[in-house]
């Protein structure tokens, strides 16, 4: 079997429909589990004859979904594939007695990136920082119906997904968490904070951080530690899956960088089977470096994104010298030509080129 998660909207179900012949919502291999006649003959074992491909769309919001899937595979893995898809972390949603393992492989599907959409617009950069990654209102390129798309989503996320998947008491002061979030976007995220904002428990905020994080809302990335940088241990600074909800140019800016870098890290562990992490840099005299992604533990390169072309960081030069990390990348959001070698480890381009030579996703 394959599974696929990733965001609300991003294009789960269009997915789907691309591999089954003239296939729509009605096509009878398209098994969503919030229509309840489908989800009656699921229950009872039946299903659609003659199908080379099977979707079943949402399963996961059934408690017992793993035992479920488990069952149609062994029982029709000779004779049809299957592809789950759903708006969460199906790696978390697997509940359940007897395990799935060595019976799927996982993907996870990603909002447009650069290299995706660089073909088809003047501006690609441009769009895709002012109205996101989201296949819906990146094609719409209209701002009334980026808005609207936006709130119904934000609906859709806390009243059907997180209601339907998890216990919790506070929804209103979870949907103030939510719109609190966008402005947190780069910064080292504070649950002390937000804790006294929202007036609940430590433990209340974080459970609902680690919620939107298993619904793809947000993602949080760890500091870099090693015995050379004396760095933080615990903070982890926040991003969001939307980089369009950021309030500023600059959040914005970095959130797109950041998303970026988590689909290279995600390709190479969904396709490959390597373990990847994106992780930041920062040490206790607050020099940082945006973004470094490791193979495991091992530094493959680090990112810092600026707006212009300007000089190179001396954040860079700092940790250039003072680490093992290969190759550090400065990259910048204007097209200007050329590139700049510094030295042998530090390098200077513009982001479009950067994707093209480094990430290729």
């Amino acid at each position: 079997m394959v599974f696929v998660g990733g965001p609300r909207q991003v294009g789960k179900t269009t997915l789907s429909f691309s591999l089954l012949k003239n296939g729509s919502e009605n096509h009878p291999a398209y098994l969503n589990w919030d229509f309840p006649p489908i989800r009656d003959d699921l229950m009872k074992g039946i299903l659609p004859l003659g199908q080379k491909v099977l979707v079943l769309d949402e399963i996961h919001k059934y408690s017992e979904w793993r035992n479920l899937v488990k069952g149609i595979f062994d029982r029709y893995k000779s004779q049809v594939s299957i592809l789950v898809t759903g708006s969460a972390r199906l790696d978390f949603y697997r509940r359940g007695g007897d395990s799935l393992q060595g019976r799927y492989h996982y993907y996870r599907l990603h909002p447009f990136s650069y290299l995706e959409i660089a073909k088809t617009t003047q501006d690609p950069l441009g769009e895709l920082l002012r109205f996101g990654g989201f296949p819906e209102p990146f094609l719409l390129k209209d701002e009334v119906e980026w808005k609207r798309w936006q709130r119904e989503r934000k609906t859709r996320v806390i009243a059907e997904d997180l209601i339907s998947l998890e216990q919790v008491n506070n929804i209103s002061k979870l949907d103030t968490l939510v719109s609190l979030l966008p402005s947190r976007v780069g910064s080292v995220l504070s649950i002390n904070s937000l804790k006294e904002d929202l007036l609940v428990a430590h433990e209340t905020v974080s459970r609902w951080i680690e919620i939107l994080e298993n619904l793809y809302y947000c993602y949080r990335i760890s500091p870099y530690t090693t015995s050379k940088i004396k760095g933080m241990k615990k903070e982890k600074k926040l991003y969001l899956w939307d980089w369009s909800l950021c309030p500023t140019e600059g959040s914005r800016w970095e959130n797109l960088v950041a998303s970026h870098l988590l689909k290279y890290c995600h390709f190479h562990e969904d396709t490959m089977g390597e373990e990847m992490n994106l992780f930041f840099i920062r040490d206790k005299e607050k020099r940082e470096i945006d973004f470094l992604v490791c193979k495991g533990q091992t530094p493959m390169f680090a990112v810092e994104c600026k707006h212009g072309r300007g000089e190179i960081s001396p954040h860079v030069h700092y940790f250039s010298k003072r680490t093992s990390i290969p190759k550090f990348y400065q990259v910048y959001r204007s097209e200007e030509p050329g590139k700049e070698f510094v030295d042998s480890r530090a390098e200077l381009l513009p982001f479009s080129e950067f994707c093209r030579k480094i990430l290729k996703i």
